[in-house]
């Protein structure tokens, strides 16, 4: 379902993973208590032994100098089994079904609770999953629920008409070439701004369509857009499909690469709606944000943030020249596309024949069940996650995790106080910077409130459309309002967590502050870098090379002096070229670029991590337990949390879209640059991970 508010782009969050995360503080020493992972059928169920790691997952026949990651985590990976509903398996996978399925109970008991009309977030939600899991209701409907709103693309005869239906996909399942979304104004962080971005692609990046390398993935495409249109009869499927990925694919030529959108000043360009109309010609802009929903008065004045100049003046001018029938033809394929998952058999099954398996390499359908929770979160993700939170979630974890980020905050300004190459004006801006830092743990203040969404039995389609509507006109009602500084982007059932440049801020979500990763039971050593490494890596996302462009109060503002900025800028053009070295599959490397914050996040992260265990010992000898010293347990803690397998195509399409690097580089490179490492392990010149003293990156 679509999702509007704040994003993960310029100016916007910066998660830990695509998956989950995490761990926890213990006060104490080592326990008794036996930690384990909860097992899920088909996964490999890692037992973390009696303090919190599992010992019998390392391969001790490998070199830790050689491949941490292997001597890690390679018996456990060596006998993991993906499910064969999932594209990637591992620890952050398995919390993250337990969630869902806590998720799950939470519905199945409300879902009793069925009704015509309901009134309650009770009955809302009930009604609502119980009419989703109503499979052979659904299948009786067929395609009809599309009749609608492809009489609407039917209706489609000029750029004006076509302007203005893709306006109104804000709040349906139809289609836009542009993507608009209201959020705080990274200038000026009290305020909301509408900003713009390319879209218009119905594969995962650029890349798909030009490069060489994903021909296959392009062939599939097309295949599966005429499978599309064939399914709701429209006219002469075949060149109709043809027709849609060769406007893709000049669309695809006039985008920008990923790790270019990344930076936050080349993506702040305000334009006037008016100015935005001569600058990029060829799509009736006003019309658009009118059928949007943006007030028409004082239309034309109104600032609109640009966040790709080139790119959306490529595809207005493209869309200008391009014949109505191919637009008609577009639209119609990509409302299919957006609407399949809740419609029949037919179009569920073609959905995920291309963009699970043919794009992932995941071979199994998740049962229907997982996809009712994933479109009842999608539709009330926060009424889910009040009960949520009532019922999982210990008050004592929120007061535990405020202690633990307050070490690692402390670490941090140590780290900053003592930083050998930056000036002191830079040092004095950043210090206040992590003084403004405010952290947000387990939920939100408030409740979001859905008495404005209508849901009714059996009408899947619609209900979805509705909360797709209702999440829009929700973000609407904060144009002209002061920014929400309590609004948060992941709801508490989430396994994950972010950073927010725009509000100086990180939110951890309840869902990842629990075992394995967030475990009062485990060693102190372990948890310090499991999810202390964690809170420090999304803490440096305020000081990596987008977050460091932020200042104490959110702006996007240059506080840096010239000299600083170079420095910092060659350690990290540093760190990125080890990243582009690193090989994942033949022929293919982890883009640094496009990984370049979460790279410095990890960096810094582990860094922070092992600063504030020392610092938790005041003084102390270390402990050592089953034979392993305190560092050696931290640097486990942070390699067990990343250990995942990862199926082949997905792995291909993470390196393009995705700006974590894949878990072996997430383990193996921040480990070799930190001086401890090769101290703690004995790791010595010749080994494949040893690097000279002088070649290590320090950056916090």
């Amino acid at each position: 379902m679509k999702q509007y508010g704040i994003a993960e782009r310029r100016g916007g969050i910066a998660m830990l993973g695509t998956a989950c995360l995490a761990g926890m503080l213990a006060t104490g020493g080592a326990t008794a208590a036996t930690v384990a992972v909860p097992a899920t059928p088909g996964a490999s169920a890692a037992h973390l032994g009696t303090w919190g790691l599992d010992l019998s997952g390392r391969n001790l026949s490998v070199q830790p100098g050689n491949d941490f990651f292997g001597y890690a985590n390679g018996t456990y990976v060596e006998h993991l089994v993906i499910p064969p509903d999932r594209a990637s398996w591992g620890p952050f996978n398995e919390l993250a079904e337990l969630s869902r399925t806590r998720v799950q109970a939470i519905l199945n008991d409300v879902s009793s609770q069925a009704q015509a009309n309901p009134t309650t977030i009770e009955g809302k939600l009930g009604t609502f999953y119980a009419s989703f899991m109503d499979e052979a209701a659904v299948e009786a409907s067929g395609a009809a629920p599309l009749a609608a709103d492809l009489a609407a693309i039917r209706a489609v005869h000029d750029a004006a008409s076509f302007a203005a239906l893709a306006g109104s996909a804000q709040e349906t399942f139809q289609a836009s070439p542009f993507s608009l979304m209201i959020q705080p104004d990274a200038k000026d962080p009290t305020r909301y701004s509408l900003n713009l971005d390319q879209a218009g692609l119905g594969m995962p990046d650029r890349d798909y369509y030009i490069k060489p390398s994903f021909a296959a993935k392009k062939t599939a495409y097309r295949a599966y857009v005429e499978t599309m249109l064939g399914l709701i009869g429209w006219p002469d499927a075949k060149q109709a499909a043809s027709d849609i990925v060769a406007l893709e694919t000049v669309i695809a030529k006039a985008h920008w690469a990923r790790e270019a959108m990344r930076d936050p000043e080349k993506s702040y360009n305000p334009r006037t709606v008016e100015q935005l109309g001569k600058d990029a010609p060829g799509f009736d802009w006003a019309i658009w944000l009118q059928a949007a929903g943006i007030p028409t008065a004082g239309l034309t004045q109104r600032i609109v943030i640009a966040g790709e100049p080139s790119a959306i003046t490529g595809e207005a001018k493209i869309l200008g020249a391009t014949d109505i029938a191919t637009l008609r033809a577009w639209l119609a394929f990509h409302l299919a596309d957006n609407a399949a998952p809740n419609l029949s058999k037919s179009f569920v099954d073609a959905w995920f024949a291309f963009n699970d398996k043919t794009l992932s390499g995941q071979p199994q359908l998740p049962v229907r069940w997982k996809r009712a929770v994933g479109a009842t979160s999608s539709a009330m993700g926060w009424a889910i996650g009040r009960v949520y939170v009532s019922r999982y979630f210990p008050p004592d974890n929120k007061v535990q995790m405020g202690h633990l980020t307050d070490e690692l905050k402390t670490a941090f300004r140590v780290r900053l106080q003592h930083n050998s190459w930056m000036e002191p004006a830079t040092r004095a801006a950043a210090l206040r910077k992590l003084e403004n830092f405010t952290i947000q743990i387990g939920y939100p203040t408030r409740w979001r409130d859905y008495d404005a969404l209508t849901i009714r039995k059996g009408d899947v389609y619609g209900n979805a459309t509705r909360a797709i509507a209702f999440e829009w006109r929700y973000w609407l009602e904060h144009l002209g309002k002061p920014v929400d500084r309590d609004e948060w982007d992941m709801t508490p059932q989430i396994v994950n967590a972010y950073n927010m440049p725009v509000f100086d801020e990180v939110v951890f979500p309840a869902a990842i502050l629990q075992p394995p990763f967030f475990n009062p039971k485990a060693d102190p050593a372990v948890n310090y870098g499991a999810i202390g490494g964690v809170i420090g890596h999304e803490m440096t996302h305020s000081f990596d090379d987008e977050g460091r462009k932020f200042d104490e109060h959110g702006r996007l503002r240059d506080w840096w002096t010239k000299a600083d900025a170079a420095r910092f800028q060659k350690l990290a053009d540093r760190l990125g070229a080890q990243f582009d070295a690193f090989v994942v599959l033949p022929g293919v490397h982890v883009n640094g670029k496009l990984t370049m914050g979460e790279n410095i996040a990890d960096l810094g992260g582990l860094t922070l991590a092992l600063d504030a265990y020392h610092a938790s010992l005041h003084g102390k000898p270390a402990p050592v337990i089953d034979g392993l010293t305190g560092d050696q347990r931290v640097f486990l803690g942070w390699a067990q949390v990343w250990r995942e397998k990862v199926r082949d195509d997905a792995l291909r399409q993470q390196i393009v879209v995705d700006p974590h690097s894949p878990p072996v580089a997430r383990v193996n490179m921040p480990m070799h640059n930190i001086d401890a490492w090769y101290d703690a392990w004995g790791v010595v010149a010749g080994q494949k991970l040893y690097l000279k003293p002088e070649d290590r990156v320090k950056i916090w």
